[in-house]
């Protein structure tokens, strides 16, 4: 039996439902197909892709704090200050609460539980070994980061909601992530926030070798010139110039989005990059399969 690939799914902020990898899963799997139908009668089935919605834990109150706000006034900008709701609110309700005053924010661990929902299906679908890559979008990114920062760096801090999801296994300990593409990431900005966020994670897991010997793992970011929530990752310092393989510039969205800031929202639907992470993909299925 071949050895199949897991690939986690995070969205950015903004106004997301559960449907929102739903065409890029399918492209995705469209575009890793042909580059593997030599090698596998059914290349479609290869790939266990589990999104990770976890907008859900913040949307009601976000559209609950809209609703109230503009209920008695009709203020300026409306379409704007929702966007404004729905983008930065996401990011200030994540933040994680001082150490010793974990209680009064419990939405970083929240938003956790459902990377950790998703890692134990991912599990159940595709084995405790899978080999993982995990593509992620704008905030998405930084919550990646922190979920498997806190697995590889503090481990024994991890929360007890979170153990209670996981199981013990190569897979959810996060010991067989191999690749990480990030998209239009903010994760500059939280350099500022945290002192030792100079520690990137480390891309490939350093136990992946004992899993997988052959597999060397990549850190791709890519980022739009024109989104200004993005940057490029590797000019960060050192440590960061010696994790993320590259940046790759793209152009994201259409003829009326592409050259502004709403090119934000494109990345999931740009060729290029789908392209690029299924050859990415098909390379990685190829070594660990032994072709």
């Amino acid at each position: 039996m071949s050895v199949k690939l897991g690939v986690l799914i995070l969205h950015g902020i903004g106004n997301q439902d559960e449907t929102f990898a739903d065409d890029f899963m399918q492209a995705l799997n469209r575009s890793f197909g042909t580059k593997i139908a030599s090698h596998h009668h059914s290349p479609e089935t290869q790939l266990e892709m589990i999104p990770v919605f976890w907008g859900s834990v913040f949307n009601d109150r976000e559209e609950d704090l809209w609703t109230s706000v503009n209920q008695k006034i009709s203020l300026n900008y409306a379409p704007l200050r929702k966007f404004v709701i729905r983008f930065f609110g996401d990011a200030i309700a994540y933040q994680p609460a001082p150490a010793a005053l974990p209680h009064l924010n419990p939405n970083y661990e929240r938003v956790h539980e459902t990377v950790a929902k998703a890692l134990h299906t991912l599990r159940n679908k595709a084995g405790d070994q899978t080999p993982l890559s995990v593509v992620s979008h704008s905030l998405g990114t930084v919550i990646a980061s922190n979920y498997f920062y806190d697995l590889q760096y503090i481990p024994d801090k991890i929360s007890e909601s979170i153990k209670r999801i996981k199981s013990d296994n190569p897979l959810e300990n996060g010991e067989t992530l191999t690749s990480f593409y990030t998209m239009g990431t903010p994760m500059p900005l939280w350099t500022l926030r945290y002192s030792d966020f100079d520690s990137p994670i480390r891309v490939p897991s350093p136990l992946l070798i004992t899993h997988y010997s052959r597999v060397q793992g990549e850190w791709i970011n890519f980022y739009d010139q024109d989104d200004v929530i993005a940057f490029p990752l590797k000019t960060l310092n050192e440590e960061y110039s010696r994790s993320v393989t590259k940046d790759i510039e793209v152009n994201t969205g259409n003829l009326f989005t592409s050259w502004s800031p709403l090119s934000h929202l494109y990345y999931f639907k740009t060729d290029k990059i789908i392209d690029s992470i299924s050859t990415s993909l098909a390379k990685l299925w190829k070594t660990v399969n032994n072709l």
